[in-house]
């Protein structure tokens, strides 16, 4: 496959010494263009500076602030995963000064709600901190300032909070739903066609450590690593993966069975 450079497309320099350049196909998007010249990157896997920033870009998009590598190990099918450090993205992806303006920020926003909880709150659009996980009601101190009297919102529907509270189900706004519990319980099911016995299973779970919605892309094992808390869980019958590899293997199926589908998202203990 050729494809003709466009002007002001991004290219390495051929001259520099500090890049090891290769002539394998891209391991990203599987390009082979002669006219392309693709560098290593620490797990020696080869990428273009297009590849490299689309990747990266789409990971961020999806709410992952870790670079992963999304090769293949040689004649596997099971991922690289190995993690770049944004240093060196930002090298071999050569990034303009703005897209590392929106690189920096995105991470830095993604990083923080993993430690913390915070939304905007409706009212003035500053990011608040909701320190009972286990209540939907939430009090901006901003807007009751700004008010005159007390302003809180509802954490689920991100409206000014209706009816009594605290609550942990939903405030008294119209369609105020938990729309993650919805996707978990109505989801279409999937198969795992490399792991022997699963050929229905919910497509999406909640993480059982903290509660991030996960997809399985239907490759490879059925353990999973959550992009949140870095937890490995069996994607099928939800247990952590050592648990599941006590009465099972990571290619044929749980001796407990597929887990149903999830009817509550578990809450992160970080203590």
């Amino acid at each position: 496959m050729t494809t003709q450079q466009q002007e002001g497309e991004k290219r390495y320099d051929p001259k520099d010494t500090t890049l090891k350049f290769v002539t394998r196909q891209d391991d990203i998007t599987l390009d082979d263009d002669p006219d392309s010249l693709r560098a290593e990157m620490s797990c020696g896997h080869a990428v273009t500076p297009q590849s490299l920033t689309a990747w990266c870009r789409s990971l961020l998009d999806q709410g992952q602030y870790k670079f992963k590598c999304p090769a293949l190990k040689d004649g596997t099918l099971v991922k690289c995963c190995e993690v770049w450090a944004y240093s060196e993205v930002r090298r071999l992806a050569v990034l303009t000064a703005d897209e590392m303006q929106y690189f920096e920020k995105k991470m830095a926003t993604l990083a923080a709600t993993e430690y913390c909880e915070y939304k905007q709150c409706p009212g003035c659009n500053t990011y608040v901190e909701r320190a009972d996980l286990s209540n939907l009601n939430v009090h901006c101190s901003v807007c009751t300032a700004d008010k005159g009297h007390i302003y809180e919102f509802c954490w689920q529907c991100l409206k000014q909070w209706k009816g009594p509270g605290p609550r942990s189900d939903r405030c008294d706004n119209d369609a105020c739903t938990n729309k993650e519990l919805q996707l978990l319980m109505n989801c279409p099911t999937t198969s795992l066609p490399q792991v022997e016995g699963v050929t229905t299973c919910p497509s999406i779970r909640a993480c059982p450590t903290c509660g991030q919605m996960v997809e399985h892309d239907t490759t490879g094992c059925k353990n999973i690593f959550c992009t949140r808390c870095n937890v490995e869980f069996c994607f099928v019958c939800l247990k952590l993966t050592p648990e599941c590899l006590d009465t099972s293997e990571y290619y044929i199926a749980c001796s407990a069975g597929v887990a149903p589908r999830q009817t509550s998202i578990p809450t992160w203990d970080r203590s």
